[in-house]
């Protein structure tokens, strides 16, 4: 049979149970947030990846076209030198000036060409850029997150004892507090992202909100007589001095 506590037993219990709560969720806070950083790195990684891969893709395009378009000068050379071939053969003016206008056609073509090389050659020189600034950031990004691995592999290695441990002593200190109080102590805690269902009065003031306490509930919380709680947050308020009695308690 659990032993009814007395209320300054029952604000010792519920402070040491917080005490452990706040060592256990500043844990999970460490390895919650190591995920995140290390999922963010990832989706990063997979957008340089993805960029990387549309540069050379791109790049190769550029490529191409500068053999083409070098191939189609070269075209142009091998036409004009025909044209010219034929016309020292020519019969008449008419065939001539014919032959002249292929060859003035091709030479113009032979510029277009040179023209767009020039072109392809400066995109090629501008995407060779910002492929090696990509694959620069990636390699910095691959480091970042295998540092992110580790770090979170030996925070689980070493926290996974620990958490443990704190698990256990959290089971054996909820034990003796009743079941009400209990309900009511979870659910202030759901109620904060820091998870405080009890805090000190510090300075004057509720360790939860940081409104002021006025000094005569001040004393009726130091005489731990009755449960009191921060009319602003709705946080349980305990003294300062109980710390040193918890202990000595547990």
């Amino acid at each position: 049979m659990i032993q009814e506590l007395t209320i300054s037993q029952k604000l010792q219990a519920l402070y040491a149970l917080q005490s452990v709560d706040s060592k256990i969720d500043q844990i999970r806070v460490i390895k919650g947030e190591l995920p995140i950083q290390l999922k963010d790195l990832e989706d990063e990684l997979e957008g340089l990846n993805t960029r990387i891969q549309n540069h050379d893709s791109t790049m190769k395009g550029y490529e191409g076209d500068v053999i083409k378009l070098k191939n189609t000068i070269k075209d142009c050379e091998t036409l004009i030198a025909k044209y010219e071939k034929q016309q020292e053969n020519v019969k008449n003016a008419r065939e001539f000036d014919a032959l002249a206008k292929e060859v003035e056609m091709q030479k113009l073509e032979i510029q277009l060409c040179e023209k767009r090389l020039k072109d392809a050659a400066a995109k090629i020189t501008d995407r060779k850029q910002q492929l090696e600034t990509t694959r620069k950031k990636a390699e910095l990004k691959e480091k970042e997150r295998d540092s992110k691995r580790v770090e979170l592999d030996k925070i689980i290695k070493e926290t996974e004892a620990e958490e443990l441990e704190i698990s256990a002593t959290l089971e054996i200190l909820r034990q003796p507090i009743e079941e009400r109080l209990l309900l009511a102590y979870d659910k202030i805690r759901k109620a904060y992202r820091n998870g405080m269902a009890v805090v000190k009065v510090e300075r004057n003031s509720c360790g939860g909100c940081f409104s002021k306490v006025p000094a005569q509930l001040q004393l009726e919380i130091a005489t731990r007589k009755k449960i009191i709680v921060c009319e602003g947050c709705g946080r349980v308020l305990v003294d300062e001095g109980i710390e040193a009695d918890v202990i000595e308690y547990n």
